[in-house]
């Protein structure tokens, strides 16, 4: 797994329930605003993202309900709940925190000044 793919592991989570914090969102419409809202620098697939947004659901971060589109079809919705509002607050303070110390270390380096932000 290159270094890209566990970066984005830690922070789907964090994104997700970022994105959620705004509104109640289906699984295709997460993977939508991800790829739009990073100018498709953040691609997911919906595969990956689903057994976190089940996991997530397990630990009571968020809820789902199902909503009928057209005749038959339903569609999943995720609602973040206030655990998840909590602890998406402390991904993010972690990950500024993290992030911060690694454009440090990046612009310590010789040769490598002015490349952090």
């Amino acid at each position: 797994m290159n270094v890209q793919e566990n970066i984005k592991r830690g922070t789907v989570e964090m994104l997700l329930l970022a994105l959620l914090s705004e509104e109640d969102m289906y699984g295709y419409q997460l993977c939508q605003e991800l790829d739009e809202r990073s100018d498709g620098l953040f691609l997911l697939q919906e595969g990956s993202m689903y057994p976190i947004l089940y996991r997530m659901a397990e630990k009571e971060l968020v809820s789902t309900r199902k909503e009928l589109v057209g005749k038959r079809r339903t569609r999943v919705y995720y609602h973040i709940e206030p655990a998840g509002l909590v602890y998406m607050e402390e991904l993010k303070k972690e990950y500024l925190s993290i992030h911060k110390g690694i454009i440090k270390i990046l612009d310590s380096i010789k040769g490598d000044k002015g490349n952090g932000e």
